[in-house]
């Protein structure tokens, strides 16, 4: 199968007949709210579906607004982060630009689109993958830089940066004349979300822009709802203006409206993650594995074993391959956290995999 992203669950399906038990895509575990599906079944009833959206996200951005302690016009709804990504690179139009290595892969993609010098910062496993620190003694050696863009916590290595450090961060950009875009779409899985989170600074670094997604803690990967939120409105209106019009579906509005009225589904996943998360990395510990002690909804894991996640596409299980990603080998996988019963079966399959190649 082409390595592209996780969650290519029509691949797999195409070649093994069935689907998968998919680890490779890191949404809730929980699946889809109750309350966001009956939202999105609603607005098919009622017509919405065969209305243009509003353009503007207008009820939604203002609901943003009041939970973010905003101004409306300092947030811009977009088709998923993803989107938003691309909006940021060709609005800014960097000449040259940061991304640390190993990172999400859409952010260098969108940056060269929009003919920017993309310099890959090397993260240290001996350092703990740590990226902000990283990127800002690459934005003080280079001098002059016009983007930067920071995963907090990282894809795939699940790494937070401690606020002061993505601060400093913030700080060197300021002085390099860079704009800095922080993609916090995983935090809402960490415990420390609030005391992480720059959107409540983001009044005192204009510079600043931070991306939230629904799609991942709400489980809305195949609806695709993100947000940009920005004090420089004037960088938002020119983000706007760089795609297509109508970017978010009348159904995403719903969905997000009513993600944001289920003020207990964010804790039950973090609780569930609480639970799982160091299960199973103990259990890929114990299976030999180097697995970094993330704060995501995902683990990665170096094997050693470049073959592995054909093993186990084999027995019906998918993980995400990284060997493509700059900063990692073959036989270094990332793998989202599940209940636990669904853990319990990749640790199984994983184990079966080691006997069956011990006994060759």
């Amino acid at each position: 199968m082409e390595r592209i992203h996780g969650g290519d669950w029509a691949a797999y399906r195409a070649r093994y007949g069935r689907d998968p038990l998919d680890f490779s895509q890191n949404i809730s575990p929980l699946g889809l709210p109750a309350g966001v599906a009956a939202a999105i079944r609603a607005a098919v009833e009622d017509g919405a579906a065969a209305r243009y959206p509003d353009p503007g996200c207008t009820a939604l951005r203002r609901a943003l607004a009041e939970r973010w302690d905003r101004a409306e016009d300092q947030i811009l709804c977009g088709n998923g982060a993803c989107e938003l990504i691309f909006r940021f690179a060709l609005a800014v139009r960097p000449a040259r630009a940061l991304v640390a290595a190993p990172t999400f892969g859409e952010y260098e993609r969108a940056l060269a689109l929009a003919g920017a010098a993309v310099t890959r910062v090397p993260l240290s496993p001996a350092e703990g993958w740590a990226a902000a620190p990283a990127l800002r003694r690459a934005v003080e050696r280079m001098g002059r830089v016009d983007a930067v863009i920071l995963c907090q916590p990282n894809n795939p290595t699940g790494r937070c940066e401690e606020k002061g450090e993505v601060l400093a961060l913030a700080a060197a950009c300021a002085r390099a004349g860079a704009r800095l875009l922080v993609d916090e779409c995983f935090l809402p899985f960490a415990e420390e979300e609030g005391a992480l989170t720059l959107l409540p600074h983001l009044a005192a670094l204009p510079r600043v822009a931070v991306l939230r997604a629904a799609t991942k803690l709400y489980a809305l990967a195949g609806v695709r709802l993100g947000a940009c939120v920005s004090a420089d409105a004037a960088l938002l209106r020119r983000m706007g203006e760089c795609g297509q019009p109508w970017p978010v579906s009348a159904l995403a509005q719903r969905a997000g409206l009513a993600a944001l009225a289920d003020e207990t589904y964010p804790s039950r996943v973090r609780a569930l993650l609480r639970q799982e998360r160091p299960r199973l990395r103990n259990g890929l510990l114990n299976l030999g594995f180097s697995v970094p002690e993330g704060r995501a909804n995902f683990l990665l894991l170096r094997t050693g074993r470049p073959e592995l996640g054909e093993q186990l596409a084999a027995r019906g299980m998918l993980i995400r391959d990284c060997r493509e990603m700059p900063g990692l080998c073959p036989g270094d996988y990332r793998a989202a956290v599940r209940r636990g019963e669904d853990n319990r079966a990749l640790l199984r399959a994983m184990e079966e995999v080691l006997k069956w190649d011990e006994s060759c």
